[in-house]
């Protein structure tokens, strides 16, 4: 294992393998008396278990990690060719050694067999007369017995420990802190935006930060998942095996740890790793009925808020949301888009119906909701997210990472255009202005589906031009009927009475100075603007008609011939 780059320290391969039974620890077996013919530097494989078979080719009932026993019954031992098949066919399927019984067909253990192993690097044991191979396989099997119930309690204390670290006041970062010790490497922990909360050794932050990319592809599974992924071979954790496990409950995954190790972890890690999973999902979801009373909590509290209640609302919300009535406020409200960006409204105007009906955000509301929190959560900020029917309240700290989080999200997901969420933003308020704050954002998400745009802040409608406001079909058809009948009459030769009408309107009524605009005389732009009130049938003393024509004008672009 590489040393770590931050502080030096190096960390322990995997150790799970420490106590099982290998060919070393059958050979100091005082009872067995085995002896090492070949092979030597090859004794500390671990053995899964202890085979007799007389078969000239017993690789088709092999598993691999056997030690082979037997008494050559079969075998032309003495043959170099054929031992050197043998051994070949051996290595080949796993086999981690062979002991040959001597004494049996054998006073001792053929050169021919001696000489392949040698050649192969094989490990080639001697089991004397009195040992019987009964007694090797029962060796080894109590040590594999012995093995599994070392995991076995040894797992289960790292569930102890690992239950008194998730109620200790640090939170995850200590039960992370007992779950790397446990595996011998490093865990880390990363919210369901895929930001990292917490890693542990802290050195471990480090390496953590550069699984992002692997973390937001296993956040867009369907919960359970996991995903096993490697460093680059040039990383200074090149040798480091991180596993990705989804934190949940429900088909939505909350959260996602990561596990560093050398290698694959074992029977008392896989333990280790089993409760770090359960324990983080108890701490990260929320029961259903718990859930579900604080969105009604929160309801209460935003109905309270909405009605100008705002000592009671504060009473009601107790500490749950901190501070968050006690400074400036945004409200947000979110809408699923359909199609082409036309929406379904639910309770357009009626103020937010927060806890009826089911009480769950449909998606994406659910994922935006995700974030928000998510986001707060880190900044340690507090926010109120109210599902709505099919749309999302939130109320939440202005210039705070919620409503940062809230435009990424929906911009991120929407790209340039509108995406599965419009989000309507008010200005900044207090909650003694929360009515007039929800009107706002509903009149910005109005904006945001006329426009087809992700997020609407409240200040760009009163920042910006009214004519956006009115680009939609039903206007434009409107400009288009008004201007119909004139550039009826232009496109018959018989005059320019649109791009006339223009000159004079964005003249305010001066004869002069639109007449040299157009370059006639102020008595031919006199004529025309009569030939307009005619085929029109309205008077252009009118200030409303001359506000309806002047808006058909800009919400109907003219043609090439009539822009001056």
């Amino acid at each position: 294992m590489l040393s770590s780059a931050v502080d030096g320290r190096s960390r322990p391969q995997n150790g799970s393998a420490a106590m099982q039974p290998t060919l070393r620890s059958l050979v100091q077996h005082s009872a067995l008396k085995l002896a090492v013919l070949t092979g030597s530097d090859r004794l500390d494989v671990p053995v899964r278990w202890a085979q007799v078979s007389e078969l000239e080719d017993p690789v088709p009932y092999l598993d691999g990690g056997e030690l082979l026993l037997v008494t050559a019954m079969k075998l032309d031992a003495e043959d170099p060719a054929a031992m050197r098949r043998y051994v070949r066919r051996l290595t080949r399927a796993g086999v981690v050694g062979l002991g040959f019984a001597a004494g049996v067909n054998y006073e001792r253990v053929p050169d021919a067999l001696v000489d392949a192993a040698r050649a192969a690097d094989f490990p080639l044991l001697e089991v004397p007369r009195r040992t019987p191979f009964i007694a090797i396989t029962k060796a080894v099997s109590a040590a594999i017995a012995a093995e599994q119930y070392r995991s076995v309690t040894a797992g289960f204390e790292a569930q102890r420990e690992l239950t008194r670290a998730a109620l200790a006041a640090e939170g995850p970062t200590a039960l992370l802190g007992r779950l790397a010790a446990h595996v011998r490497g490093w865990a880390a922990l990363f919210d369901v935006s895929g930001a990292l909360v917490a890693a542990a050794p802290a050195w471990a932050a480090r390496r953590a930060g550069r699984l992002t990319a692997d973390v937001e592809r296993l956040r867009d599974r369907p919960a359970p998942a996991s995903a096993v992924v490697s460093a680059p071979a040039a990383a200074e954790d090149a040798d480091d095996r991180v596993e990705l496990q989804s934190i949940g409950s429900g088909r939505r995954i909350r959260a996602v740890l990561a596990v560093g190790t050398g290698a694959p972890p074992g029977t008392a890690e896989r333990y280790a790793v089993n409760s770090a999973i359960a324990l983080l999902t108890l701490t990260t979801e929320r029961s259903r009925a718990l859930q579900e009373a604080e969105q009604r909590l929160g309801g209460a509290v935003l109905r309270m808020l909405m009605a100008g209640e705002a000592e009671h609302a504060r009473a009601v919300a107790g500490t749950l949301y901190g501070g968050l009535l006690d400074v400036p406020l945004r409200l947000a409200v979110a809408e699923r888009t359909f199609g082409n960006g036309a929406a379904k409204s639910a309770a357009r105007g009626s103020g937010p119906r927060a806890g009826e009906g089911s009480g769950a955000a449909p998606e994406p509301l659910a994922a935006l909701a995700d974030a928000v929190e998510a986001a707060a959560a880190r900044s340690g900020e507090s926010v109120l997210a109210v599902p709505d029917g099919a749309r999302l309240v939130v109320l939440a700290v202005d210039g705070g990472a919620a409503i940062a989080a809230c435009a990424e999200q929906v911009r991120t997901a929407g790209g340039e255009g509108e995406g599965p969420v419009a989000v309507g933003v008010s200005a900044p308020t207090g909650i003694s202005a929360t009515a007039t704050a929800f009107k706002q954002a509903e009149q910005a998400l109005s904006v945001a589906r006329r426009r087809g745009a992700a997020l609407v802040e409240h200040e760009e409608m009163a920042a910006g031009s009214v004519l956006p406001l009115l680009a939609d079909d039903a206007v434009r058809a409107f400009a288009d009927g008004v201007l119909r009948p004139l550039r009826e009459h232009d496109a018959s030769g018989r005059g320019d009475l649109v791009a006339s009408l223009r000159a004079w309107l964005s003249r305010h009524g001066q004869w002069d100075a639109a007449a040299a605009d157009l370059g006639v005389h102020r008595h031919t732009l006199r004529y025309r603007m009569r030939r307009v009130e005619e085929i029109l049938g309205r008077s252009l003393d009118d200030p409303d008609v001359r506000m309806e024509l002047w808006l058909a004008l800009k919400t109907a672009p003219a043609p090439p011939a009539d822009r001056r």
